[in-house]
């Protein structure tokens, strides 16, 4: 299931007043169930604000609802109520595999470390919980 939320383009989010922008997406921006909502909206604030619409998928929960997870995501799947993601948390860090829960909101890095993209792929594509 998807959510459509309006972001500017420096990137933040439009909170339910629609009056200014978030820096990170939260319970308090404004979010759609339909796309044609999001743009009737958009088109509607058009002459007083410059907003985009942003499609809010599961795999791409954690860039927005997990904020504690810090670093470079590069991919993701979903297994049961989680997200699973390679991360990599810091420029040049080791890259780690991220468990996020989408009930609790928590966000759990695996203790083994990666040196390369390649070798953290095996592991990815076998993760189970």
């Amino acid at each position: 299931m998807s959510i459509y939320a309006l972001q500017s383009p420096a990137g933040g989010f439009l909170d339910e007043e629609m009056k200014r922008f978030n820096k990170e997406f939260d319970e308090w921006c404004v979010q759609f169930e339909t796309y044609e909502d999001a743009i009737m909206i958009a088109e509607s604030l058009y002459r007083r604000k410059s907003v985009e619409v942003v499609e809010i998928t599961p795999l791409s929960y954690p860039k927005y609802f997990f904020h504690t997870l810090k670093g470079t995501i590069y991919t993701t799947r979903q297994l049961e109520q989680k997200i699973i993601c390679i991360v990599e948390p810091q420029m040049g860090a080791r890259f780690r595999i991220a468990v996020c829960d989408l009930v609790t909101k928590r966000v759990r890095l695996t203790e083994t470390r990666y040196r390369s993209i390649l070798s953290v792929e095996g592991a990815f594509a076998h993760f189970t919980l």
